[in-house]
């Protein structure tokens, strides 16, 4: 069987097993080996099923841009790049008992571990996870109720919700808000409020809420929920 299909389950999983110890299809930089095979994936393969394959898939695809300019020959087809190492990859029990060295999937010579083909590898690596860390989670949010309570009956209001809502802070976004009676003529604020977990710490933000002295008696959290 040799190494031409890309498309099928029993394709891509040969591309998972090679990937998932090897960075590139041929040595420790991207090359035309890697260009010819990622032109043959016709789709991005799935995360769940194949993720080594879908990571040397991602990688390559940041070098697009250079295909034109990777060492190597791009014009040999894909079963060229060692189809009887493929066979062997796939069903090891057929490999020669006597081979002691590490196939070669893509037919390729021997490479040695010279310092400039660690220092290209750790490159390579560096490049692979800093596109990587490019790619964060969408930061954690919580949605906030909060009660901001006035001295008395006598407290300004709107000057009270005007102060709170200039509370400016890196990750913090003011919502809705309405007064809600409490007694007495009395009317508290309650406000809404979406906040970054890691930027914006609530008891910073009550602190400088009651930093209003004038109009503001205290602060709590009616309710907390994640986004």
């Amino acid at each position: 069987m040799g190494f031409t299909d890309f498309v099928s389950d029993a394709g891509l999983t040969l591309l998972n097993n090679w990937a998932k110890n090897h960075t590139y299809i041929a040595g420790y930089t991207p090359s035309q080996a890697d260009v010819v095979c990622f032109k043959q994936v016709k789709e991005e393969p799935a995360v769940e099923k194949y993720p080594h394959a879908y990571r040397w898939y991602r990688h390559v695809a940041s070098y697009t841009d250079e295909f034109g300019t990777l060492p190597g020959d791009s014009s040999k087809p894909v079963s060229t790049y060692g189809p009887e190492a493929v066979a062997v990859t796939q069903n090891p029990k057929d490999a020669p008992e006597d081979d002691d060295d590490e196939v070669d999937l893509f037919g390729s010579d021997e490479e040695e571990e010279d310092p400039d083909v660690v220092a290209e590898r750790e490159k390579n690596l560096a490049a692979y996870k800093a596109k990587k860390a490019l790619k964060e989670k969408p930061a954690a949010k919580s949605i906030v109720t909060m009660d901001v309570k006035p001295w008395d009956d006598e407290t300004d209001m709107d000057e009270l919700i005007a102060n709170v809502k200039a509370i400016e802070m890196d990750g913090l976004v003011w919502g809705g808000h309405k007064l809600v009676a409490v007694g007495y003529g009395i009317k508290k604020l309650q406000i809404n409020l979406v906040v970054e977990d890691e930027k914006v710490s609530i008891d910073d933000l009550q602190a400088k809420i009651e930093e209003d002295e004038d109009h503001v008696q205290s602060t709590d959290v009616a309710a907390m929920q994640k986004l």
